[in-house]
């Protein structure tokens, strides 16, 4: 857990969800549980450290995995890693239907945001074309019986210079508006790991020379805070 910084104690602004999911709920009650992980290099994973899909599997697993169920025996709940390290939502969206439609996931967390700040000057990149790219691959999934929850930007040397933090602050304050009209969860990654850089928290790999991807640390308690709110919906959508 995070030092003095305990994800339970953090308040709903910054990492509470507002929908439940209903059909990750729903999906959990059945022997198989897929969940596709759609993003860039964060969510697949650099160097040595472990991305957070894996360790949300795992955290998955071990509160929902360990039951029986009387018609299908163990749960197996599989966390499925569709990140491509430097893609942003623009050039994910071509890939959505292979990646993520086709695999009939029952929750798919969408990670958008930072390389549009990180790459501003690359025409593919550009605000509007990130933000039409999420709006419309929202739509895409609003059609199918999926949860979805939009992940935005890290808090990472890289992307909160005096030149690039107004960039990444107007991406998360777009990233949440889309998400409302979309109705679905953002998970607040940049306003979470914000309060751990004002406690001092190494949230960047040391080995990075890009100053953008996370530390193991980070990754963990990022996903510490993910599962949390996951179960939270989970069992709100349970008691509808």
């Amino acid at each position: 857990m995070v030092d003095n910084f305990a994800v339970a104690d953090l308040p709903d602004e910054v990492i509470g969800f507002k929908y439940p999911l209903p059909n990750l709920a729903r999906s959990l009650k059945q022997r198989n549980t897929k969940i596709v992980a759609f993003g860039s290099s964060s969510t697949a994973g650099t160097r040595q450290v472990v991305p957070f899909p894996a360790y949300l599997e795992l955290m998955l697993r071990n509160e929902f995995g360990t039951e029986m169920t009387s018609e299908f025996g163990k749960r197996m709940i599989n966390v499925i890693n569709r990140g491509v390290g430097g893609e942003e939502a623009s050039t994910e969206l071509p890939r959505m239907q292979s990646d993520v439609i086709d695999e009939a996931p029952a929750l798919v967390i969408w990670q958008v945001g930072t390389n549009a700040v990180f790459r501003n000057t690359v025409p593919e990149f550009a605000f509007e074309k990130v933000f039409a790219a999420i709006a419309e691959g929202l739509d895409r999934l609003s059609k199918l019986p999926t949860d979805v929850i939009l992940m935005d930007s890290q808090y990472a040397t890289a992307v909160v210079t005096p030149e690039k933090k107004p960039l990444s602050e107007a991406m998360v304050k777009r990233i949440s508006e889309l998400a409302e009209v979309a109705g679905v969860d953002v998970f607040r990654r940049y306003a979470l790991m914000e309060r751990w850089h004002i406690a001092m928290r190494e949230l960047v790999d040391p080995a990075d020379d890009l100053a953008l991807h996370l530390s193991d640390w980070a990754t963990r308690n990022v996903t510490e805070a993910l599962f949390s709110q996951i179960k939270r919906m989970v069992k709100a959508a349970d008691a509808t």
